[in-house]
């Protein structure tokens, strides 16, 4: 396999996952990393102090883990230099700093990815899987939860752009339906800017209802995906990827009340077994190929773009208390 040559930005503690994975990266040598607060610290890699050294070291492509605010004017950077780049999700602040980055790798040619990693979670991938092959039938509903403590490192967008966007980008990608409309309420209980809650429903171009519960207010963390269709339900447990299915039932009533209920029964429930890898380094492993010119599954900077979208409607939408329309991605997306 070639070797490439790997840089990072951004040695915070999802900069160190993918500085560890880098480093033992099959065809990868991992270079270095830019960290302005980490240049004296006693690393296994190099420490810069800024992207034009880690340049002048020569590389091919960049992982940019630095704060959001940031990527719009590190991703043009790297664009410029002919080097691409896999981008830490949300893609950019704003929907033009998105469209900025996707136009700049556009024209260079590069390869830009984003990393919304819960598209590697082995059961988010088996219920994609599934719901193709038509096991639920038609979907009715995705609903998720994804809540816990405040993480401190964050500071410079609210719970929408860092979390919500997991939500928005796996449910558009497990369901293949785009959103239609948003509404969303949001709470501000930190005493931070930002908002630390939301509940999100939304509606699907295919008919299905998405609803979405995020929040920084819970002790109890939790990272569930709900899908629901003619056949059954899934339950995807992404902490531990575990995928769980709940078939309708289909025993006879004898109990009358519950015979004349026109509703769904109570059936089998089946957890499916599969292989585990790791979400980080399979979502690397892609993006490498992807730089090669193989066959790869990448989140495309378009597809970035257009969660960093879905997420300015929900913000709109609790700001406003109205329904927000979103408008359908471009064909090429």
């Amino acid at each position: 396999m070639a070797q490439l040559r790997a840089g990072l930005i951004g040695l915070g503690a999802m900069g160190r996952n993918h500085a560890r994975v880098l480093s033992a990266l099959e065809g990868v040598e991992f270079v270095g990393a830019v960290d302005p607060d980490q240049v004296e610290s006693q690393l296994l890699w190099p420490v810069v102090a800024d992207l034009s050294e880690l340049l002048a070291l020569g590389i091919d492509y960049c992982v940019v883990a630095a704060p959001t605010v940031l990527h719009e004017r590190l991703g043009l950077q790297l664009a410029a230099a002919g080097v691409h780049a896999l981008i830490e999700k949300p893609l950019a602040s704003t929907s033009r700093e998105s469209k900025n980055l996707a136009q700049a790798f556009g024209e260079q040619g590069l390869i830009a990815g984003v990393g919304h990693i819960e598209r590697y979670n082995p059961a988010l991938q088996q219920a994609r899987s599934r719901l193709a092959q038509g096991d639920l039938g038609e979907v009715y509903q995705v609903a998720t939860r994804r809540q816990g403590p405040f993480p401190s490192r964050i500071s410079d967008v609210g719970v929408v752009m860092d979390l919500a966007t997991h939500d928005i980008d796996l449910t558009a990608w497990v369901t293949q339906q785009h959103y239609s409309t948003v509404a969303a309420r949001t709470a501000h209980r930190s005493g931070r800017e930002h908002e630390d809650l939301v509940t999100v429903v939304g509606t699907l171009a295919g008919g299905a209802v998405a609803s979405h519960l995020v929040s920084w207010l819970s002790p109890l963390k939790e990272r569930v995906t709900v899908i629901t269709g003619e056949r059954g339900t899934f339950v995807c447990d992404t902490l531990g990827a575990e995928l769980t299915f709940h078939a309708n039932g289909r025993a006879v009533e004898t109990w009358d009340d519950l015979a004349n209920f026109r509703g769904v029964t109570q059936g089998d429930v089946i957890r499916f077994a599969f292989d585990r890898p790791e979400p980080l380094r399979v979502e690397h492993e892609q993006f490498r190929d992807a730089v090669l010119g193989k066959q790869a599954d990448i989140v495309t900077i378009a597809d970035g773009a257009q969660t960093v979208m879905i997420a300015e409607a929900c913000l709109a939408s609790a700001r406003e208390g109205t329904t927000v329309a979103v408008p359908h991605p471009p064909t090429s997306a």
